[in-house]
């Protein structure tokens, strides 16, 4: 059934007017436009695409820099309490070092400088701590 029908409308003949052309010309037009259609929208699909890759990998790269900073941030602030200890100490020793009794004391210590008729004993430092390990055992 179907080749019939197509051997019928194989042997109808179109009717060559001006109408005809015109509708023929419309349609192509409309093809021809729809085709460019496709294409821009695959472009700017394209284009999109590039651009969404770009700023995604521009992100992830941020992102990065960002971590690196923030544990870069994290030590500083870990070195600054550092710091600020060891100057509230230095402050500390300093207001110290402002009473004559504490100087004294360090010369005696340091420097075995010794008061009068005060005697001396030097205790080399490996017996001290031998001393101080025999006495935890015990």
């Amino acid at each position: 059934m179907e080749q019939k029908k197509r051997k019928s409308s194989a042997t109808i003949a179109s009717i060559e007017t001006e109408y005809v052309r015109s509708l023929q010309k419309k349609a192509s037009r409309k093809h021809a436009r729809k085709i460019r259609l496709y294409r821009r929208l695959t472009v700017f699909a394209v284009v999109a695409a590039i651009i969404l890759v770009g700023m995604t990998q521009m992100y992830m790269k941020q992102k990065q820099v960002l971590e690196a900073k923030e544990l870069e941030k994290m030590e500083k602030t870990a070195q600054l309490e550092e710091v600020q200890q060891e100057q509230e100490a230095l402050n500390r020793q300093l207001i110290k070092l402002d009473d004559d009794d504490y100087i004294a004391k360090l010369a005696r210590k340091d420097y075995f400088l010794s008061e009068n008729n005060e005697i001396i004993f030097s205790i080399p430092e490996n017996k001290k701590k031998t001393d101080k390990k025999d006495n935890g055992k015990e």
